[in-house]
């Protein structure tokens, strides 16, 4: 293999940009391999670790660099050419300096240089979304909050006391800092990154989670209900840390929105203290509340705060409480709680798996965090152990190399640093995906394995082109292992939830759109093909 690699001169594009450029060389024919990043140290200190190392070229923290492994080097020069053919059509304007004066307005409009620039070009503006270079996000944010900007912060890699400060400083001027690494946000029916295409509605939804805001965006669509906003708060905001300063500032803004009449609370496990302030937030207002905080204390939040805000234990429900509540007036008691079809389906598998056990593995690879979270609650709520990248114990941890020797049920987070260092989002860019998919697959002791598919703006534009021919392969070969795929989406999304269904279930994979259904979907099928059928 060659790796070759292609320099452009103080050159700036952003992260979404680089990692679409990169998902579209390594289509190309003979390329194994490739990327485009800024050349900072640290971005080329990555490059060396997925061996894409470009050798001692000459480029600094403003220049584009171009790498490509490729199986020759004509290959590859294709490829870098193919790319410079990218880049002049995402700059279309670029040598407009040396074009009629009539068309220099144009790119003055467009192409502004700095974010103090752009200001003074469109002082109307409320709103900037910053997608940069970890090491200089917080620069471009504190200069946007002292603007007088609210802040949707893509960009991921900043340190956790620059994330405190800036939101602090959000805070002191009554502003939002979403972020950072904050994948999801729609305000006012604009969306902002990985986003699905739902009806406008009487449900707000505040999450410290991407896909989990996504799961139940869509459910509530698919449900017959719509959004009115989603604001995004970045991973860490309920730490003991943070403190919850952007969930906070968010569910006030909820709570006076005259288009909200239910609010959604969506986050991975919060720190308890930061928990109770949330919830106390949320029960003193006059709207109802639908909290779901996954691997929480459940019993002991039920305890303190169930009879003022209803408390789901999965996406699903939460979703599916939110629909509820907003066809009813906006209050919340725990009476009116419905019962959760997926804690009475969880309670059937509990009594099958204490008098019988499944000698076969479940393998889950996700491209959402929060969705390989949920499931791995619920299958260790079932089956015990399930070792992870992101494990919900110490003691279940999973390397990488651990994909050829599994050493039982598994979940691997694909979204997680050690997969997107130096390489686009496993929603963009499911190479990775497919690979451990075959690896695993070939394991004679995996019985079922758990994808999840998610659909929408700035995700892949045809998933379902991409794995249905991986998963048809599988199924010539035999029938196990069986695939599950959650499918994440709508029917408003650019690939049509329907038509990415059909296409996986006609390669023969069983598709459902809840994630948690789809995890205990693989529970069933597990115990199915041990003899133990029926249990549902």
């Amino acid at each position: 293999m060659a790796i070759q690699a292609q320099v452009r001169r103080r050159t700036y594009l952003d992260s979404i940009t680089l990692m679409q450029i990169a998902t579209a060389l390594k289509e190309l024919p003979g390329v194994e391999d490739a990327a485009a990043v800024m050349a900072t140290d640290a971005n080329r200190q990555l490059l060396a670790e997925v061996g894409l190392d470009p050798g001692d070229i000459s480029a600094g923290p403003e220049d584009l660099l171009l790498v490509v492994k490729a199986a020759t080097p004509e290959a590859g020069e294709q490829a870098l050419q193919a790319a410079e053919r990218l880049l002049t059509a995402r700059q279309p304007r670029a040598t407009l300096q040396q074009d009629t004066a009539a068309s220099a307005p144009t790119l003055a409009a467009y192409s502004p240089r700095s974010l103090e620039e752009a200001v003074r070009r469109q002082p109307q503006a409320r709103l900037a979304a910053i997608s940069v270079p970890g090491p200089y996000a917080a620069l471009e944010a504190e200069q946007a909050l002292r603007a007088g900007l609210h802040v949707f912060l893509f960009s991921d890699n900043v340190p956790l006391q620059e994330e405190i400060a800036l939101k602090r400083l959000a805070q002191e001027r009554d502003l939002l800092l979403m972020g950072p690494d904050c994948g999801t946000a729609l305000l006012n029916g604009i969306g902002l990154g990985f986003v699905n295409v739902v009806p406008r509605g009487p449900i707000g939804i505040v999450g410290a989670s991407g896909t989990g805001i996504q799961q139940v965006m869509s459910l509530i669509a698919q449900q017959g209900s719509g959004v009115s906003q989603v604001i995004g708060c970045g991973g860490r905001d309920l730490s003991r840390e943070v403190g919850a300063i952007t969930t906070l500032a968010g569910l006030r803004l909820l709570l006076e929105d005259e288009s909200t009449r239910v609010i959604v609370l969506v986050s991975k496990p919060p720190a308890p203290e930061v928990a109770a302030r949330v919830l106390e937030a949320a029960a003193s207002g006059s709207k109802a509340v639908v909290a779901c905080f996954l691997g929480a204390d459940h019993e002991r939040l039920e305890q303190h705060y169930g009879e003022r805000v209803a408390l789901a234990r999965t996406l699903t429900d939460a979703a599916t409480l939110a629909v509820q509540l907003a066809a009813t007036p906006a209050s919340y008691h725990m009476a009116t709680t419905p019962a959760s079809a997926i804690a009475a389906r969880l309670e059937r598998l509990r009594q099958t798996c204490a008098v019988s056990a499944a000698s076969g593995y479940m393998v889950g690879l996700f491209a959402g965090g929060t969705l390989c979270d949920e499931a791995m609650q619920l299958w260790s709520a079932l089956l015990g152990p399930i070792y992870s990248n992101i494990p919900l114990e110490p003691a279940w941890s999973l390397r990488e190399s651990s994909l050829s020797a599994l050493p039982g049920h598994c979940a691997i987070d694909f979204g997680s640093d050690e997969y997107t260092r130096g390489r686009p989002h496993p929603l963009i860019d499911p190479s990775q995906r497919l690979q451990a998919l075959q690896t695993v697959a070939s394991n004679p002791r995996v019985a079922v394995i758990l994808l999840d598919i998610v659909l929408g703006y700035c995700a892949h534009p045809d998933p379902a082109a991409i794995y249905a021919p991986v998963i048809a392969e599988l199924r010539r070969r035999g029938p196990r292992p069986a695939i599950v795929v959650s499918l994440c989406g709508t029917e408003g999304d650019p690939q049509r939830l329907s038509v990415q269904a059909a296409r996986l279930q006609e390669a023969g994979a069983t598709v459902l759109t809840s994630n948690a259904e789809a995890a205990l979907h693989c529970v069933q099928l597990l115990y199915e093909q041990e003899g133990n059928g029926g249990i549902l």
